[in-house]
């Protein structure tokens, strides 16, 4: 087994988890199994309560996990299917630890960060060695060298390459080369005094990542590789790419990364295979069509907040040779203002999912405006339950229909919480989360779209369809498409004389991946460019 570490300085946000993935697809495609993980050094569980302005978006595992969005990179990147092992924060170490304190493990034993706390990180490492297998694991470390709080981390992965030995273990280190408008010219100082920070604490990077607006000249990369105590070549210009996220691994090979990668580690295997890659990436950045679709949010202004959806209709696009032109539009804007202003002259509308009553009456809005006006329709989560308290209220006429979650006395609690859930006390990691199995009904879109009729898919949330109102709905029209096999929990709904209008509790945008796109999102972008009058792209 070999250990790849990354870690970042100067800043955050420098895309450790962008360069670690894209690192993986490279080794991935010399034929390795690669499993990768995150350390996250916040105090937090897990990011399941956080805020997403705080955070961005929860991305859920199969096992129910509620992880840090850089693991939606991992997956997307990659073939692995990650777990709750592959994410791993402070707050679970401590929580870990203190437990067994409690329970007398350590035999009353003073309890310390050295060796009890990195004790407990490097268990995790192999854990996932011993369990998931594989050829190489790479394990990103969150935050930024000299952060008081990610010095355990660094401890114990400084521990641990002594016991797994030097020639298993490769230190990566992203770091940032800014670029001073004024002098005209790119400073290696921030990057001098990261590697220095490292070094104290004893790691010594074998790769440098730089992290750069402008191409490293020859006397700047001289400059960090001496600093760095590196050869020049181990220092590994990442310039921002101008397209797409997608072309990170092509930019990263051409600089012979994955090559640099297996010499040190000793691994012998041929070149990668980059021409499914090159062909998706391609498309993507010089694509045939294009096709407006609005994503009607209440974290709109949060690049992260809906990432994983963003990147599922990047990829639905390309499938279809078609540039998706995502249009944000604030929930709220349209409340106020009225869809007509905001939504005139899109191909396709997606709700996405959300907690909260914030925005929804903008979201039942922007629902209406699709289904009145023929327009592709595509729901989540809670864009589902957003789409039948709309048609509840227009079209079976019971207008006070809403959900419990935004109105406890409602007369018509059209959606409605889990009986289950009304005895929980503790809001993390408590609501229906990761696969269930669900079954599509036949001579339905769902059943088109996904060519099956038993599917598995991701859940996060704690409000159903009200089996009360079922009949109801389905009488004037709407067809629940799926159920679930445990509980009969409506899945999907659709509208049959609508052109696309489809929605789901679910989240599928946990499961697409840029070679293989999600078949509701392919669907969706399909009816889109219908929609738009390009038969000819379909």
């Amino acid at each position: 087994m070999k250990y790849i570490f990354v870690t970042g300085g100067v800043v955050s946000s420098l895309g450790k988890g962008l360069a670690a993935s894209s690192l993986a697809t490279l080794l991935e495609l010399r034929g390795l199994k690669v499993i990768m993980q995150k350390f996250d050094p916040y105090l937090n569980v897990d990011p399941g309560t956080m805020n997403p302005y705080e955070h961005g978006e929860v991305y859920v595992l199969d096992d129910g996990a509620e992880t840090d969005l850089d693991l939606g990179h991992y997956e997307r990147f990659t073939h692995t299917n990650l777990s709750r092992l592959n994410n791993l924060t402070s707050g679970q170490v401590y929580m870990s630890v203190l437990e067994k304190e409690r329970a007398g493990k350590y035999k009353g034993r003073t309890v310390q960060v050295i060796p009890h706390i990195t004790n407990e990180i490097k268990e995790r490492i192999t854990d996932v060695a011993e369990k998931m297998g594989g050829d190489v694991i790479i394990t990103e470390i969150g935050g930024t060298v000299g952060d008081i709080e990610g010095l355990p981390f660094l401890e114990a992965i400084r521990q641990f390459a002594i016991e797994a030995g030097r020639d298993n273990v490769l230190f990566i280190h992203a770091t940032l080369v800014p670029y001073i408008k004024a002098a005209q010219e790119l400073k290696t100082k921030p990057t001098q005094q990261s590697l220095a920070k490292l070094r104290e604490i004893g790691i010594s990077p074998h790769i440098i990542l730089a992290r750069t607006e402008h191409s490293l000249d020859e006397d700047v990369r001289e400059k960090i590789a001496m600093f760095g105590n590196v050869p020049n070549e181990q220092v590994v210009e990442v310039k921002d790419v101008k397209h797409s996220i997608y072309e990170v691994p092509l930019k990263l090979h051409e600089q012979r990364l994955d090559d640099t990668v297996c010499s040190l580690l000793k691994i012998e295997r041929p070149q990668p295979d980059l021409s499914k890659w090159r062909h998706f990436v391609q498309r993507v950045i010089h694509p045939t069509h294009h096709v407006r679709i609005g994503v009607v949010g209440k974290y709109i202004e949060l690049q992260d907040a809906y990432k994983s959806i963003y990147e599922s209709l990047t990829h639905a696009g390309a499938y279809k040779d078609a540039k998706v032109d995502i249009v944000r539009l604030d929930a709220e804007a349209i409340e106020k203002a009225g869809p007509d202003i905001y939504l005139n002259g899109l191909q396709g509308i997606l709700i996405p999912g959300g907690f909260g009553d914030r925005g929804t009456e903008g979201k039942i809005a922007a629902t209406r405006y699709a289904r009145e006006k023929g327009i592709p329709f595509f729901g989540i989560c809670l864009g589902m339950q957003i789409a039948v308290i709309e048609y509840a209220r227009n079209v079976c006429g019971l207008k006070e229909a809403t959900s419990t979650e935004f109105d406890k006395t409602t007369a018509h609690p059209v959606i409605s919480m889990m009986e289950e859930q009304k005895k929980v006390k503790q809001l993390g990691g408590t609501m229906r989360l990761g696969n269930w199995v669900t079954e599509l009904y036949p001579d339905t879109k769902a059943r088109e779209l996904y060519g099956s009729e038993v599917i598995n898919e991701r859940h996060r949330h704690r409000y159903e369809v009200n089996d009360d109102y079922k009949e109801q709905l389905e009488s004037h029209g709407m067809k629940i498409s799926a159920v679930s096999q445990k509980g009969g929990l409506a899945e999907m709904i659709e509208l049959p004389e609508h052109p696309f209008f489809v929605a789901c509790q679910f989240h599928p945008e946990f499961k697409s991946k840029p070679n293989d796109p999600h078949p509701i999102f392919r669907g969706f972008v399909k009816a889109a460019l219908a929609h738009h009058g390009l038969p000819e792209a379909l």
